[in-house]
């Protein structure tokens, strides 16, 4: 496994309640499930790299073009 970063993060306790609630439903720690919500902003927003990208297809796969 990748070394982690640990570092203190205060969030105000409305906010913790929302994500410890949300965690519990995802069958999650509060840690591994804000670090899941921020890795999925993150590769939407086009900042991190898919973790396992799938392979390009190669020509024969791709679907032809419409003439």
């Amino acid at each position: 496994m990748a070394d982690k970063k640990k570092f203190l993060l205060r969030l105000d306790a409305e906010l913790y309640d929302t994500l410890e609630k949300w965690a519990a439903d995802e069958l999650r720690s509060v840690n591994a499930e804000m670090e899941f919500l921020l890795k999925e902003a993150a590769r939407k927003s086009g900042r991190l790299k898919a973790l396992n990208p799938a392979p390009p297809k190669e020509e024969s796969e791709k679907e032809p073009k419409e003439r």
